[in-house]
């Protein structure tokens, strides 16, 4: 059997991707040392999906508690397995642009160097492997607050005649913006992956996403807004909104919608270092003040929320992924799940839990 690596595999999109790596018949080494429990505390830890990967599939998936900043324990895990890795799917990151402020060696050394490690890693012994890479699209920083947006009843939105108006595609500068220290470590993740596909001849793409979401998601205040939001509606915990009247708009995809991106991409690798914008783009997408309306209506309860004057440093007030592009090149993706999709799943798998205090 072909062998996949997957890093942050107890995570909401490493999870995703290991379950469907094992149904596409791949052994699947998960890379998950439950750094996202250090980061933001017990309630975000990936240890019970760990648990339940291993559970679920004993035969197909091995979990290590490798540290991608660890070169050595990187080069390892790839040498062992040399000549049977397929796919390397790398997930693993420090994911909010809050902490990184507060500790920007941790947030580059895991986002920036592991990402180097995991790719020299797979060069030397994975050579014509896809790599597969999360980017974010935080690599823009702020430039997408220099859209001419129009302030409506519920959201800031642009205009039907503006180029970007059916999403926001990779034509758009990372340069001359403020961009957060996540955003500069995953940029130069980003750039690192690139450079490899393009200067080694590897088969690597980003994946810049927008808001990844899904129902395994263990959303926190500093990271993964919807699941934290349906959270806080379920529980009764107070929630803040950072800013722009809570109208700024996100895009949102469900995390099985893009693992299947990653699956369309490694059946049919592009050479020279692939670039996507990745998100709900103009089917998936929501004001706060759209969101928090929406999962009042699911949960069947008020959200105890307040809204902070200050936005977050280097945060968007409007991003919807132009999607055309991948479709383009993948004719055979597309979307499949709505907000409400998404919202209802989180609410259906979760609230009895969360109210049980887990």
């Amino acid at each position: 059997m072909p062998t996949a690596i997957v890093t942050g595999s107890g995570g909401l999109i490493g999870s995703e991707s290991v379950a469907r790596l094992v149904e596409l018949g791949f052994d699947v080494v998960g890379l998950e040392n439950d750094m996202r429990a250090r980061f933001f505390g017990a309630q975000a830890s990936t240890a019970h999906m760990t648990d339940a990967l291993l559970a679920r599939f004993p035969d197909a998936f091995v979990s290590l508690a490798t540290d991608i900043r660890d070169r050595d324990g990187v080069e390892r895990v790839f040498a062992q397995r040399a000549g049977q890795i397929e796919l390397v799917i790398h997930t693993a990151a420090q994911p909010s642009h809050d902490w990184a402020a507060s500790d920007p060696h941790t947030d580059f050394e895991v986002n920036a160097l592991g990402t180097l490690n995991l790719l020299e890693a797979t060069r030397c012994h994975a050579d014509g492997a896809t790599f597969v890479f999360c980017s974010t699209n935080k690599v823009y920083g702020d430039t997408p607050n220099s859209l001419p947006l129009v302030e409506l009843e519920q959201r800031l939105e642009l205009g039907e005649d503006h180029v970007y108006f059916q999403g926001i595609d990779t034509s758009m500068s990372i340069d001359r913006s403020t961009h957060s220290l996540f955003g500069v470590s995953k940029a130069a993740a980003d750039l690192l992956v690139q450079e490899y596909g393009r200067y080694f001849g590897l088969p690597t793409v980003c994946f810049r996403g927008g808001c990844l979401t899904g129902p395994n998601h263990a959303g926190t205040m500093l990271h993964g807004f919807l699941s934290y939001l349906m959270r806080a509606t379920v529980t009764g915990e107070p929630y803040t909104v950072f800013g722009y009247g809570a109208k700024q708009v996100r895009d949102n995809i469900h995390s099985a919608d893009l693992v299947a991106a990653f699956a369309a991409f490694h059946a049919a690798p592009r050479a020279g270092g692939a670039v996507y914008n990745i998100g709900g783009g103009r089917l998936c997408n929501c004001s706060m003040l759209e969101a928090i309306e929406l999962c009042q209506r699911i949960a069947g309860r008020e959200l105890d929320w307040t809204l902070s004057e200050q936005h977050r440093l280097g945060d968007h007030r409007w991003w919807i992924s132009d999607l055309r592009p991948f479709a383009r090149d993948y004719p055979g993706w597309s979307l499949t799940c709505s907000l409400e999709d998404i919202l209802r799943e989180t609410y259906e798998q979760n609230a009895e839990r969360w109210l049980a205090g887990d």
